[in-house]
């Protein structure tokens, strides 16, 4: 796959607000639900990049990108090695700390905001990458997360939404996570009109990496969509 589009426009760092004093925009229930999730275990994930995110991007063009729900930074490490100017959105601190470790080990810049993608001081339309892998995102009655994910694609740019297939028949767990409380590719892809153009949606099996939380799920759902203007 290639990306015959040239990268974006500068770096968006000047163009995001200072988050408040306590450092996150958001529910802060929320917050410590994850914080408690990451608390529990020294690493909650397999700490090498997605292998949907490594085979859809691998040939684009590096430009801005959005990695939201970045988790403990291995994607936003991966994709800041590639050449990409990367912002990465977490809502646990936790595991933002993580991240931040890992891409200084690494020698890289990347940009951190601790927020909820719905209220997070992000220019509109500005990232010509926009990567949500797996549960990322609450649900909300008016589609706010997933309009909020689309509105964040710069026109030319590429969304790209991975999700674990299976998953809507699954019973809460025990710890209290809700596969039904996230936003599924089809949830987003049923807002995308004349404006985007569906590059993949489909099931595929995954490319799992060893360990960490979710690597008994088998098969993805991804949806790549672009923005046409």
């Amino acid at each position: 796959m290639t990306d015959n589009n040239t990268p974006g426009s500068p770096s968006p760092e000047s163009d995001i607000p200072s988050l408040p004093a306590d450092g996150y925009l958001g529910d802060h229930a929320v917050r410590a639900e994850w914080d408690n999730r990451y608390a529990d275990r020294q690493q909650l994930w397999s700490g090498r990049p997605n292998g949907a995110l490594v085979a859809e991007v691998t040939g684009l063009t590096p430009g801005r990108v959005l990695d939201v729900g970045c988790g403990e930074g291995a994607d936003a490490v991966w994709l800041a090695r590639a050449g990409w100017d990367v912002t990465a959105l977490e809502v646990s601190g936790v595991a933002l700390e993580r991240a931040a470790g890992h891409a200084r080990d690494a020698g890289l810049t990347v940009r951190w905001v601790h927020a909820a993608l719905t209220e997070a001081p992000l220019p509109p339309a500005s990232f010509d990458l926009v990567s949500a892998q797996y549960p990322a995102l609450l649900r909300t009655p008016d589609a706010a997360a997933e309009r909020a994910l689309l509105a964040a694609v710069a026109p030319g740019g590429v969304l790209l939404l991975v999700h674990h297939a299976g998953m809507d028949t699954e019973q809460a767990h025990d710890s209290g996570f809700d596969p039904a409380d996230y936003v599924w590719p089809s949830m987003v892809a049923a807002l995308l009109d004349d404006d985007w153009e569906v590059e993949v949606d489909e099931q595929r099996p995954r490319v799992a990496p060893d360990g960490g939380a979710g690597a008994h799920h088998t098969d993805d759902l991804v949806l790549r969509a672009r923005r046409l203007r």
